[in-house]
């Protein structure tokens, strides 16, 4: 009886401390970028610490992961670069859009992947209800795009190329770790430690590493580093880009996947009721409205999918699905940074 009420209790934590994470996140990604307006300094140093979290907690014994090989180095690295193209792209769209603009695209990102498998993987056709639960998803989206008042050129530039680029990382990627045979924390590791190498190049052509320096030689410069608020939000949000990593992963060990993939969509609405009572950076009620119709089409989605999971399970179709669900929750967890840092 006790061994069992410890094992409630340890699951519990672990689904909570993924929640807090989860629906926290991306709030804490915008107001980390309010506050700290360079995106590629603040993608590095989430780089930064998952890598060196990653590393450090396998030193000590509390997780595996796949040590760093040249040679794997070379064959990931154009997986990392899409997923650094990725982190890029979502910084900047916090960077220029609310929080609920994100998570609009990021919910789009089920109608992309179904086309892309089944025009380039070779995917079978959704089922009526996958292709139901698409249509309104995609419906919402267009809802709230149409009624945005805070559209701006820039920001759904932005939104566009992340749409773009976070459906070809959760194609490509899914295809190559699955052929490199990474688990999970080599994943974390690889695309971390690999994206870290990456940023000075993106600071350049950007022309980002100028403002930094500038920031670092003045500290009255509004909004760097040197300010207690922008170096608690530039903080909070590496934590949590390390931590959505090891509580998505525990908990998805810890609890079935049905259950995952609800407290997944719980995390959502969670995302959405914590910035709205936080601050004014959201969108009308109909916008909100619309969004959560995206959301709810999500969540049909998930729904017609596991249901085609379950419904063919000695076949090589589930065993193709199964795989989808897998790292569709694998990109979940790593969030955004570390991934997510998360997604």
């Amino acid at each position: 009886m006790a061994s069992a009420s410890k094992q409630y209790y340890a699951t519990s934590s672990l689904v909570i401390g993924y929640a807090l994470c989860s629906s926290l996140l991306a709030v804490i990604n915008k107001f980390a970028i309010t506050k700290f307006n360079y995106p590629g300094l603040l993608t590095a140093l989430q780089y930064f610490t998952s890598a060196l979290g990653v590393w450090v907690l396998g030193k000590f014994g509390f997780l595996h992961h796949d040590p760093f090989n040249v040679e794997t180095a070379k064959k990931f690295l154009p997986a990392a670069f899409v997923f650094f193209l990725a982190i890029f792209t979502n910084t900047n769209l916090l960077r220029h859009a609310n929080v609920d603009t994100f998570i609009v695209f990021r919910s789009l990102t089920p109608l992309l992947v179904a086309i892309a498998d089944t025009a380039f993987r070779k995917q079978p056709c959704p089922s009526k209800l996958t292709f139901v639960s698409l249509v309104v998803i995609l419906g919402g989206a267009v809802g709230y795009v149409a009624t945005d008042n805070g559209f701006t050129l820039t920001a759904y530039s932005w939104a566009f190329a992340y749409l773009v680029t976070i459906t070809t990382e959760m194609v490509y990627i899914k295809h190559m770790v699955t052929n490199l045979g990474l688990n999970t924390w080599g994943f974390v590791f690889y695309n971390n430690l690999l994206s870290l190498m990456m940023a000075p190049l993106f600071w350049i052509i950007t022309g980002e590493y100028a403002d930094v320096f500038a920031a670092l030689s003045s500290s009255s410069s509004g909004g760097d580093l040197y300010e207690p608020v922008a170096f608690s939000a530039v903080s909070l949000s590496c934590l949590f880009g390390l931590l959505i990593s090891f509580f998505g992963f525990a908990a998805r060990k810890a609890i079935s996947a049905t259950a995952f993939t609800v407290t997944g969509v719980v995390n959502k609405f969670l995302t959405v009721a914590i910035n709205v009572l936080i601050w004014d950076k959201h969108s009308t009620p109909f916008g909100l409205l619309c969004l959560l119709m995206t959301i709810a089409g999500g969540v049909l989605y998930q729904q017609s999918v596991t249901g085609a999971v379950g419904n063919a399970s000695n076949s090589a179709l589930s065993k193709q699905l199964d795989t989808k669900d897998d790292k569709a929750d694998l990109d979940e967890e790593k969030g955004i940074s570390g991934k997510i840092s998360g997604i």
